[in-house]
């Protein structure tokens, strides 16, 4: 077993689509990133990394420590190699497994086949060395465990994260088809924006974008809204390190004066959802929340970033309603939002054409699995743009 104190291959997963704005944050933290994939990247550090990443990271679903790394050709020898392990190092028997299996091999047709086998070689190892055995189920908050297996060549890795980082756990309201944080985050980093410049969000639903944007700008790690990591429940978990993480992290703070943050929303109910995840994210004095339709949006006299996410006839929303509000979309950057900087994000691009607006870069995003792109158009005083 690997001495979790020591330097690892530690594996960073993210959404499809993220992999350039987590390499930025890992690089920012002063990592040097080894490989990368569409999904995630490598680096080499330790187990103290691990638990500064996991607090640091905005755009990052988990943190994984590779355990090792092995030839396999069919179940029984999974299970005799991942036996083989010193599990009684990091698993107590009064901790809770999970195990996840990633697995494309002909010698298995089901993944939760090699999950099981994975758990059953880890609580039988433990249990022979300790005399008891962990409790194992699917709730993915303890200590999880990964597989992944292709072809011949497996790998077992440890989840320091536990749940994915992207619940961050301010979400107690999420009210209806809310964005996920780590793209709410990885939007908000596209636009450039730092905080210096206002920020106006319409159509805030629940608030995420938002909150995201209150928590870049304040400096604020989105890993000290949570409690519980993976990291926590291994053996030999350095509990007065990530004391001291969390202290410092609760030291930093944006320096400079936050511009003002305006989120806004047609629905009372979306506004109250918004109203308490800002609160329960410890950014609520930074947003000012307005109930009213989007085109009545209160626009601060300094120019800086207004983003939309509207409906794109995916999961709400009916088309013919949805092409008049694009259009109104357009007609509000126009009137009300000259000299700023404006961005929609959407799923439904033949929808986007209704803006009436040329959007001078298109960024390309995943909601989920829907292909979205993050259109950002320059909305110049006094200048009426072409239709796209």
């Amino acid at each position: 077993m690997t001495d979790f104190q020591e330097p690892q291959t530690i594996r960073i997963t993210c959404a499809p689509g993220l992999v350039d704005y987590l390499r930025h944050e890992v690089e920012e933290l002063g990592y040097t990133v080894d490989s990368s994939r569409p999904t995630g990247l490598e680096i080499t550090a330790g187990m103290h990394d691990a638990m500064r990443l996991n607090l640091f990271l905005r755009t990052a679903f988990n943190v994984l420590v590779l355990i090792d790394a092995f030839t396999c050709t069919d179940p029984d020898e999974l299970y005799r190699h991942v036996r083989a392990l010193r599990w009684e190092e990091m698993i107590s028997p009064d901790e809770y497994l999970s195990v996840v299996s990633s697995v494309n091999t002909p010698t298995i047709s089901d993944w939760r086949f090699a999950s099981l086998k994975v758990k059953d070689a880890i609580v039988d190892r433990v249990a022979s060395v300790m005399g008891a055995r962990p409790n194992s189920g699917p709730q993915r908050e303890n200590l999880v465990v990964h597989l992944y297996w292709n072809g011949d060549d497996a790998q077992i890795l440890l989840n320091t994260s536990g749940r994915k980082l992207a619940d961050r756990n301010y979400r107690k309201m999420p009210h209806k088809a809310p964005m996920q944080e780590t793209l709410a985050a990885a939007v908000i980093l596209a636009t450039g924006y730092d905080g210096s410049v206002p920020l106006v969000n319409p159509m805030c639903g629940s608030g995420t974008l938002a909150i995201e944007a209150a928590l870049i700008a304040s400096g604020r790690p989105p890993g000290l809204l949570r409690s519980n990591f993976g990291f926590m429940h291994r053996k030999g978990f350095d509990s007065d390190a990530w004391q001291a993480l969390r202290r410092g992290a609760k030291k930093i703070r944006n320096k400079g004066a936050i511009a003002p943050i305006v989120a806004t929303d047609i629905d009372a109910d979306a506004i109250q959802a918004a109203r308490k995840n800002a609160e329960t994210a410890g950014v609520h004095h930074l947003i000012r929340f307005e109930v009213c339709d989007f085109a009545e949006t209160p626009i601060p006299p300094e120019r800086g970033i207004v983003i939309l996410n509207p409906e794109y006839g995916e999961r709400l929303g009916v088309i013919a309603d949805l092409e008049q509000t694009y259009k109104r979309m357009g007609d509000f950057f126009k009137q009300q939002c000259p000299g700023w900087t404006g961005y929609i994000f959407t799923g439904n691009l033949e929808l986007a054409k209704k803006v009436g607006l040329r959007a001078s870069r298109r960024m390309e995003f995943f909601n989920a699995k829907i292909d979205c792109r993050l259109l950002k158009y320059e909305l110049y005083e006094g200048t009426r743009r072409k239709d796209d």
